[in-house]
């Protein structure tokens, strides 16, 4: 078995001596794959994971491993054999941050405003080119580390190129592509240019199999590939004809939905522990006895962070009675600061977060904190505390946010969460649905969820508790693994898949 993403399991920085330090990656798919590694029989084949070195510490441990390979140099991956690629740092920039940050994400998260961007000149096909470079190293890393008929699962928006490639390269191992966004409507995706669209939609369909977070994301998809390039599209299976003069009767793609949740345990472990545990001392004291509203995110253009800012001023500005006896805590950290877009969207947040201050705050009352320093503990310690949980996305492929929320919550928070966050297809129930344009009645939701009843509370809070943690990240992986061993040519459809 293969994995292939942008960011691997393990990363690198430089110590006070000039030492190489290691640090363990985070995130549900180094969590999943983990567990699945440490699950995994005695006798089965080595884990092989494929990476991108992503700074210049990576870069040095890379060349002092053989063939790029991390646990043969002695390195702790975990059980995991780790091979890292040592990608040219303008390769890198061009294909990571000019493709893959600032077009694909924006396409797939509705992020253009058509009437000014995308515009996709000569400088385009430059960071075009590195972006097929870059997938390309992946394709044949991948090649050459597979054994005969391996399974190999391809990571996200960053390698939507890898299965097309690998499948010429190496057409007897299983390939399967997991998008952790969204998946943009066919009249949206065309704004893409006419052949790079082709060649992502082909790229993907290279797999045996597509993964996504919900029937939306999935749907899109199929939309996509019928409208772009005339697919058959037939339940959640997609017959591919072969390139024109190829041999041979091309091959089906096969598409799944599979919702990440948490693991509930683990994160309820890491709430009880002794750093939440002093966080969650100082934002009691902070809130001196008042209702916390409380937000986590990454700011990030599609989080929506200043319209839920908003949503806030306005409750104040229409419910004086909430003034002084409420206290909204945003933790919102900077995101993706190479991209003038995101330095510029972490000044809004910061304006408009001094606007509220400013236009309400007292000598006894702070109405608003906005912590843009990362801190883990302070994040969970927030949630755990939180009345009020805002996750108000544009457009989210999960947002596990939403998810961990209800997990850690000791006060049976509410949550308000956007219709466009991939978790309201699963929470959507329990919470309070919002529209996430719509700042009167984010407003109106925000006051909802103040004034509800305690035993309403009680109940939808244990609900959104128990669905977040239903399909953990490793039996989300497992999952993966087991439909694409079963999703032969000639294999039915399973009921999943059909649904």
């Amino acid at each position: 078995m293969l994995v292939a993403s942008n960011r691997g399991p393990v990363a690198f920085a430089t110590g006070d001596s000039g030492e190489l330090v290691l640090r363990r990656g985070a995130g549900g798919l180094v969590s999943g794959l983990g567990q699945a590694a440490a699950d995994a029989p005695p006798d089965a084949l080595p884990m092989v994971w494929v990476c991108a070195a992503l700074g210049d510490a990576d870069r040095r441990a890379v060349r002092a491993a053989p063939a790029g390979r991390l646990d043969l140099a002695g390195h702790d991956t975990g059980g995991t054999a780790v091979r890292m690629l040592d990608v040219d740092r303008v390769v890198f920039d061009r294909a990571y941050n000019a493709v893959a940050n600032r077009i694909l994400w924006f396409i797939q998260h509705l992020l253009y405003a058509p009437a000014s961007q995308p515009v996709f000149d000569p400088s385009f096909r430059r960071d075009w080119a590195a972006y097929e470079a870059y997938n390309a190293m992946f394709a044949e890393a991948l090649a050459h580390e597979a054994a005969p008929g391996a399974s190999v699962l391809v990571q996200d928006y960053h390698l939507t190129l890898v299965p097309g490639q690998l499948r010429r390269l190496r057409p007897d191992l299983r390939i399967g592509h997991f998008s952790h966004t969204p998946w943009a409507p066919p009249e949206y995706f065309r704004m893409l240019p006419d052949d790079v669209g082709e060649q992502i939609l082909r790229g993907m369909l290279g797999a045996d199999r597509l993964g996504f977070l919900t029937d939306a994301w999935a749907d899109a998809f199929t939309e996509c590939a019928r409208g772009l390039l005339g697919v058959r599209v037939e339940g959640r299976s997609i017959t591919v004809a072969p390139p024109a003069g190829a041999a041979g009767a091309g091959h089906t793609v096969r598409i799944g939905v599979h919702p990440l949740g948490v693991d509930a345990d683990e994160l309820r472990d890491r709430a009880d522990a002794s750093d939440v545990a002093a966080r969650a001392a100082e934002l009691v004291e902070l809130a001196e006895g008042r209702r916390l509203i409380v937000r986590v995110d990454r700011t990030e253009l599609s989080k929506n962070i200043v319209r839920g800012l908003a949503a806030y001023r306005e409750l104040l500005r229409t419910r004086p009675e909430w003034r002084g006896k409420v206290m909204h805590l945003v933790c919102a950290y900077p995101s993706r600061h190479d991209l003038p877009e995101y330095r510029e969207y972490t000044a809004a947040v910061q304006r408009l977060a001094a606007e509220i201050e400013d236009e309400f705050a007292t000598d006894t009352w702070l109405p608003l904190r906005l912590e843009i320093t990362d801190d883990y503990p302070r994040s969970i310690a927030a949630l755990s505390l939180a009345e009020v949980l805002v996750v108000n996305p544009i457009r989210d492929g999960m947002n596990l946010v939403a998810k961990e929320g209800p997990v850690v919550s000791r006060r049976d928070a509410v949550l308000v969460l956007s219709r466009e966050a991939g978790a309201c297809a699963e929470m959507g129930r329990a919470a309070l649905v919002i529209n996430p344009f719509d700042i009167q009645a984010t407003a109106q939701a925000l006051h909802a969820a103040l004034t509800m009843p305690a035993a309403d509370r009680r109940r939808r809070a244990g609900e959104l508790a128990a669905v977040a943690g239903r399909l953990p990240p490793r039996v989300w992986f497992t999952d993966q693994l087991d439909a694409l061993a079963a999703d032969r040519p000639d294999a039915p459809i399973s009921r999943r898949d059909a649904r």
